[in-house]
C-alpha cells in the first residue's frame, strides 16, 4: 500500500513545491497515522505542512484508498532524519550516520550500531567509515539508519 501510496500522493506533494520524502502507516494505540514526511531545499515550515495536508486529504478521499479511519499528519524528516530508501542512502553519501543492525555484525564482539560517514552506497548496501575501521552492511541487515547532526 505504501508505493501506491507513493505514486499517488507524490505529484500531489509536487505541485505545493515539495517532494514526498517518506511515508508510514502504522498504528499507535488505538489510533491508524498515516504520516507523510515532506521535504524541499529552503526547508519545511508550518504553512508548507498545512498546505500539502489540504491537498492530499482531498485526494485521499477522493481515490478511497485506505479503509478505516485513520489521522493524517504532514511534517518534515527533521535534521537527524531517518534514510529508509536506496536514494536517502545516496543523497547523504559523506554525511554522518548512525546504523543499527537486526543482528551482530561480528558475532564475537556483538556489535550492533555503527557511527560514521556514509562513504559509499551500491548494490544495496551501505558503507561506513568510522573512527576505527570501514564497514559495510547489506540493507536487509539494517534494522534502522538516521542521520546524526548533535553527538
Amino acid at each position: 500500500m505504501i508505493e501506491a501510496l507513493e505514486t499517488l500522493l507524490s505529484p500531489v506533494v509536487n505541485s505545493n513545491g515539495c517532494t514526498l520524502y517518506d511515508i508510514e502507516y502504522l498504528k499507535e494505540g488505538p489510533d491508524r497515522i498515516l504520516r507523510l514526511f515532506i521535504d524541499k531545499d529552503e526547508g519545511i515550515d508550518l504553512d508548507d505542512c498545512e498546505r500539502v495536508s489540504r491537498a492530499v486529504d482531498v485526494v485521499l478521499d477522493e481515490k478511497d484508498i485506505i479503509t478505516g479511519e485513520y489521522r493524517l499528519q504532514v511534517s518534515s524528516p527533521g535534521i537527524e532524519r531517518k534514510l529508509t530508501k536506496p536514494e536517502h542512502y545516496t543523497s547523504y553519501i559523506g554525511h554522518k550516520a548512525l546504523v543499527k543492525l537486526f543482528a551482530p555484525h561480528d558475532p564475537v564482539s556483538g556489535r550492533k550500531k555503527f557511527t560514521g560517514i556514509i562513504k559509499t552506497f551500491e548494490n544495496n548496501q551501505v558503507c561506513i567509515r568510522t573512527e576505527e575501521d570501514e564497514h559495510t552492511f547489506d540493507l536487509s541487515q539494517v534494522s534502522a539508519c538516521r542521520l546524526v547532526v548533535f553527538d
